[in-house]
C-alpha cells in the first residue's frame, strides 16, 4: 500500500455538463489558511462561484472534503464536511457527515471533490484513485437511500446517496452515506438538480501518515484519556447518546414544545436517552472510528434499527407534542429512506399544525396526534400536494400564507431544538450564525445550561463567547474532527478540571478577556501540527477560525445577508414561554450590536475593508 505523508493536497473537478475531471492541487498558503475540511471547501467555491447563482442552477459548486485527520485513527476523525450554496437559505451551507464516504474519498488519494454542472440524465460517479468514471444511475433513480446504497454496497467502498426528496428538489433534502447524513441546507437538492443520485469511492489505495508518528501516538492517548473522563462524552453519551440532552434541556426549561410555544412538559422524560436505553435496549452504533460512541441502535417495532439522535427526537418528538419513542422512530425511518433532515422536517411539520389552528391553511395535522404525519412525510418527499408547498420549508410557507411570526426559523433555516429564551447566548448564536438557525456555529447550550458556567439570562459576555466559540467550532470542522470532543478537550486540561466550577463561571461569565485565553484548546492545534508538518502557534490556530467565519460572513453578504436578517422568529424576541414566570425574551438587539463590534463588522453586520485586510481575505 502507498503511503501519503501529510495530505496529498489533490482536488477532484468534475464537471458533468462536459464529463471533464480536472486535478488541481491545495496551494500551502490556502492549506495553512484554512486548514482543510470545511475552511478549505469555503475558500475554493468563493474562488470559483460568482455571486447570484442559482442554488439548483449548473453553476453551484457542491464540495466533499476530508479533513487532515482522517485517516490517522485519532480519536473521532472520521467526519468530512460539505460545502454548498443552500437551496433552502440561498446562502452558503456546510455540513458535517462521519459516514464511510470520506474515509474511502481520502484512501483513495484525494484531499477534495468538487462537482459543477448537470448531467444530462440519472448519473454516478465512481471515484478511485485513478479519477473519476460517470455510470448511468436510470436503475437508482426514484430508489430510497438504503435500497440505492444495497445496490452499490461494496466492502471496499462509501457511498454518498439521495433518495425521492433530494431527486424532487425538497429544499431540505439530505445525502446519506451508511447511516449518517449530510444533513442541513438541502444538499440532497443540489444533488438532484446535477441529476446526480449518487456517488461512489473506492478506497483503500493509500495509507494516510502523519508528518510527526510519535507526536501524534502521544495526542492520540491523551485525547482518549481526556474523552474517557469526561461526564459528557465518557458517560453520559457514550452511555445514552445525545437524546441525553432531553433531561438535561427540560431541567433548563428549553425544551421545544408545540412550535416553541413552550420549554417543558410532564411527559417529556419518556423520549429521554435514559428511558429509551431501559425500553428498547440501545447499543453503540456509531461512526468508525470513534471513541465517544453517541450513536446508538436499539429495538423498534421488532426491528433492530439505529435510534434517533436528539433533534429528531425533540423536532419530531416534543415540538409536535408527541412523546412516543416508537412513533418518532418509524419517523425517523421514513425521513432516512426518503432523504430528508429532520430538524428542518419537524419545524416544517410543527409550523404546519401551527397554521391548521389558526387558520392560515387546512390540514389534517394537529399537535399531539399522529394521525396523517407518516402520510405527511411521504407527500413532501414526493412533492404530492400539499407535501409540495411543505417542501420549500416554513420561510417560503410563511411568506406564501402568513404566520412569519411563528415560523422557528433564521434566514430559511429551521431551528433546532433549543429555546434560546432559556439561553440568551444561544439565541444570539442562532441570529448571527453564517448558515441560519444552527445550534452548532457556537453551542453555548454547553455553558449556559449544561455545565452552568454562565449565567443564562446575562447579557454580558455572551458575544464574547458566541465570536470564540464561532471560530474555533470552524477549526474543529476544518481539522476535521466531531464538535463533542470540545466538551473533553477544554474542560479536561488541568486549569479547568481543577478550577472549582464557582470560580470558574465567575471568572468566565465576568472577565471574558481574561477567561476566554485560558481555555485550552491546543490539542486540536497539536493535531493539526503532527499530521501536516505545518507548525503553527495556538493564536495562529484560531486566527485561521476567524478567517474561515469571516470569508463565508463575507460570501454571505455578497448574496444579500445583512442586520436585518441576524434575527429571530417574533415569538422568541416578543412572546414568552408558558413555564417561565419572568415571562424573559431574548434581548437581541444589545447582543448583536456586541458581537459586530467585536467580529470587526460594521452596523449593518457587514465585514469591514480593515477587518478583510487583517485577516488576508481577498474582498
Amino acid at each position: 500500500m502507498q503511503e501519503i505523508v501529510g495530505a496529498s493536497n489533490k482536488i477532484l473537478e468534475v464537471d458533468l455538463n462536459t464529463k471533464k475531471v480536472l486535478v488541481t492541487f491545495v496551494k500551502p498558503r490556502e492549506r495553512r489558511l484554512y486548514l482543510g475540511g470545511k475552511g478549505l471547501g469555503l475558500k475554493l467555491l468563493y474562488d470559483r462561484m460568482r455571486p447570484g447563482v442559482d442554488p439548483l442552477g449548473e453553476e453551484n459548486i457542491i464540495a466533499f472534503m476530508p479533513g487532515v485527520l482522517m485517516g490517522t485513527g485519532a480519536p473521532c476523525s472520521a467526519r468530512f464536511a460539505a460545502v454548498t450554496k443552500s437551496p433552502l437559505t440561498g446562502i452558503m451551507a456546510a455540513s458535517s457527515c462521519g459516514g464511510p464516504f470520506g474515509m474511502n474519498l481520502k484512501t483513495a488519494g484525494w484531499d477534495g471533490l468538487l462537482i459543477n454542472g448537470k448531467a444530462a440524465g440519472p448519473t454516478y460517479l465512481l471515484i478511485t484513485s485513478a479519477g473519476v468514471e460517470f455510470k448511468d444511475a436510470g436503475d437508482l433513480w426514484g430508489l430510497d437511500t438504503l435500497s440505492a446504497q444495497a445496490k452499490l454496497a461494496d466492502r471496499r467502498a462509501g457511498v454518498l446517496v439521495i433518495g425521492p426528496a433530494g431527486e424532487n428538489l425538497v429544499r431540505f433534502a439530505n445525502i446519506a452515506s451508511g447511516d449518517r447524513f449530510l444533513g442541513r441546507g438541502g444538499m440532497g437538492a443540489v444533488l438532484g438538480s446535477k441529476h446526480l443520485k449518487a456517488i461512489v469511492a473506492k478506497g483503500g489505495t493509500y495509507k494516510i501518515k502523519p508528518v510527526d508518528q510519535a507526536a501524534l501516538e502521544k495526542l492520540k492517548k491523551k485525547a482518549t484519556a481526556y474523552i474517557n473522563k469526561n461526564k459528557v462524552t465518557g458517560f453520559l453519551y457514550r452511555r445514552y447518546g445525545t437524546p441525553a440532552n432531553v433531561a438535561l434541556n427540560l431541567k433548563g426549561r428549553i425544551l421545544p414544545v408545540n412550535n416553541f410555544r413552550d420549554g417543558v412538559h410532564t411527559d417529556a422524560l419518556r423520549i429521554s436517552g435514559e428511558e429509551t436505553k431501559k425500553t428498547h435496549q440501545t447499543s453503540h452504533h456509531t461512526c468508525k472510528p470513534c471513541t465517544i460512541l453517541c450513536g446508538k441502535k436499539g429495538t423498534f417495532a421488532g426491528q433492530t434499527v439505529p435510534s434517533p439522535e436528539y433533534e429528531t427526537v425533540c423536532l419530531l418528538g416534543s415540538n409536535l407534542g408527541i412523546f412516543d419513542i416508537e412513533q418518532i422512530s418509524e419517523w425517523n425511518r421514513i425521513c432516512a429512506e426518503m432523504g430528508m433532515d429532520t430538524i428542518s422536517t419537524g419545524g416544517t411539520l410543527a409550523w404546519v399544525m401551527e397554521a391548521t389552528e389558526r387558520g392560515f391553511v387546512q390540514s389534517n395535522l394537529k399537535f399531539g396526534s399522529s394521525d396523517g404525519v407518516s402520510d405527511a412525510l411521504v407527500d413532501v418527499a414526493l412533492c404530492r400536494g400539499f407535501g409540495r408547498e411543505m417542501a420549500m420549508g416554513t420561510r417560503a410557507l410563511s411568506e406564501k400564507y402568513g404566520g412569519t411570526s411563528f415560523a422557528m426559523q433564521v434566514k430559511g433555516l429551521e431551528l433546532a431544538g433549543y429555546d434560546p429564551r432559556g439561553a440568551f447566548g444561544h439565541g444570539l448564536a442562532y441570529a448571527v450564525a453564517n448558515r441560519g438557525g444552527c445550534h452548532l456555529s457556537a453551542f453555548l447550550i454547553g455553558q449556559e445550561v449544561f455545565l452552568h458556567l454562565l449565567s443564562p439570562h446575562a447579557v454580558r459576555a455572551k458575544a464574547d463567547y458566541v465570536k470564540f466559540f464561532e471560530s474555533l467550532n470552524n477549526c474543529v470542522n476544518s481539522l476535521q474532527t466531531c464538535l463533542f470532543t470540545l466538551f473533553a478537550y477544554l474542560l479536561e486540561p488541568p486549569l479547568t478540571k481543577y478550577t472549582p466550577t464557582p470560580a470558574l463561571a465567575l471568572l468566565m461569565q465576568e472577565i471574558p478577556q481574561v477567561a476566554i485565553p485560558l481555555i485550552d484548546y491546543s490539542l486540536y492545534k497539536d493535531f493539526w501540527c503532527a499530521v501536516t508538518g505545518i507548525k503553527m502557534s495556538r493564536w495562529e490556530y484560531l486566527r485561521a477560525g476567524d478567517r474561515i467565519t469571516v470569508l463565508e460572513r463575507l460570501m454571505n453578504t455578497r448574496e444579500g445577508i445583512w442586520r436585518l436578517h441576524d434575527t429571530l422568529p417574533d415569538r422568541l424576541l416578543k412572546e414568552t414561554r408558558r413555564s417561565d414566570p419572568k415571562d424573559r425574551t431574548v434581548p437581541l438587539e444589545k447582543l448583536r450590536a456586541k458581537y459586530y463590534k467585536k467580529r470587526g463588522y460594521d452596523h449593518n453586520g457587514i465585514p469591514t475593508h480593515k477587518t478583510l485586510r487583517n485577516l488576508g481575505i481577498p474582498p
